[in-house]
């Protein structure tokens, strides 16, 4: 049963019909089997421009391209097949109308092998690079209660079409052009696992969706029902990378030579550090380079964002070129902080987020002293 649901959500196209049938709304475009180009140039034209070209496998961004003008729709159509050819093994594509001010706000969802399916809420993830998500949060800022209402219910509901045992999320793309409104979302992909930014849902819920995850494969039935699941304050996470990204977030190696997370959470706040490396690792060019996740919760959204920059400004790493400084930069940006976000906020602040200021007096000070002592020790 579990084999067949994750089979039922792998490619998008397909997804995306199955959601149709279940009455789940999907973003308008052209999902079908049919892989010629005229055809495909023609039902961008039918969806009017801009259009997304996406790879039906797959996600992480990759097959997918931007179309404003049909006359540059083959050079991105052969762009798009050649990456999702490259990385998925499958050069299919499916053709959606392009969403201007986009939002990327998700649910978690879960099943049992019962037929009971829950939402624990919604994550917003609009803050993205390249499609690469950076810093995450729960729940959605400017979140109206019709929307919540509306966009929970489509997820129950596509969660049970397909049967669906275990954690999973449903990611919806919100026109956030005119605010949110309940008639302005639409079903992306599911992913059917538990993802990696599940700690700002288990922080705002207060539950184990590990434990659940255990649980539910064990046999159990799910340990609460929805009456029983409520919303309990604000949480972020961010996602600590070795990249630079003043050079275009391209990945970076070293021997993490030091590394030191906040001892103690930032006050009025709850904090937990997630990650798999500790000082005197080596960040290889092999394998993800993502040394953390930093996530703080606390009583609102505006005490929780305080609280993130300052577990920011307290992690040290020494050894290989970190994206610390841009995750306090994105914290600190004024429509970040407003809750004015969608996808492309990174994109259109992306050199005042990389700038690196100079060092202070102070700290070249500090680093010259710290030198003189270790060669003295030495």
């Amino acid at each position: 049963l579990a084999a067949a649901s994750i089979r039922a959500m792998g490619l998008k196209d397909a997804a995306k019909r199955l959601m149709e049938k279940a009455g789940v709304p999907v973003v308008p475009g052209y999902h079908g089997e049919a892989q010629e180009i005229v055809l495909l140039a023609t039902k961008a034209r039918e969806i009017g421009y801009p259009v997304l070209i996406k790879a039906r496998a797959g996600g992480g961004g990759k097959g997918m391209r931007r179309v404003d003008h049909p006359d540059d729709f083959s050079e991105a159509l052969s762009g798009a097949r050649r990456e999702a050819k490259a990385a998925f093994g499958d050069d299919r594509v499916l053709v959606e109308k392009y969403v201007d001010k986009p939002r990327h706000i998700e649910v978690q969802v879960f099943g049992d092998n019962f037929g009971n399916v829950v939402h624990l809420f919604e994550r917003d993830c609009s803050a993205q690079r390249r499609h690469q998500k950076v810093i995450e949060e729960a729940p959605a800022p400017g979140m109206t209660p019709a929307l919540r209402k509306a966009m929970t219910e489509a997820a129950v509901k596509a969660a049970k079409a397909i049967s669906y045992s275990g954690a999973g999320t449903i990611e919806f793309i919100v026109d956030a052009s005119e605010a949110l409104k309940a008639d302005r979302f639409w079903f992306m992909e599911m992913n059917t696992r538990l993802q990696v930014e599940h700690p700002v849902t288990e922080m705002v819920t207060g539950v184990d969706l590990v434990e659940w995850q255990l649980r539910v494969a064990a046999g159990e039935k799910l340990p609460k029902a929805q009456n029983e699941i409520a919303l309990a304050g604000h949480a972020f996470e961010a996602r600590i990378y070795a990249e630079d990204a003043a050079k275009g977030f391209l990945p970076a190696t070293g021997t993490l030579y030091h590394l030191k997370f906040p001892d103690t959470p930032p006050e009025d706040a709850a904090m937990r550090i997630e990650t798999g490396v500790r000082a005197g690792d080596a960040i290889s060019p092999f394998y993800d380079p993502m040394i953390a996740k930093l996530v703080v919760h606390a009583r609102d959204r505006t005490t929780a964002l305080g609280a993130l920059r300052k577990a920011l400004a307290r992690t040290e790493v020494a050894g290989s070129t970190v994206n610390t400084a841009f995750l306090a930069a994105l914290a600190a940006d004024a429509d970040f902080a407003a809750g004015d976000i969608d996808t492309g906020l990174i994109g259109r602040h992306q050199d005042a987020l990389v700038a690196v200021p100079p060092p202070s007096d102070e700290a070249i000070a500090a680093a010259a002293l710290a030198a003189t002592d270790a060669s003295t020790a030495g």
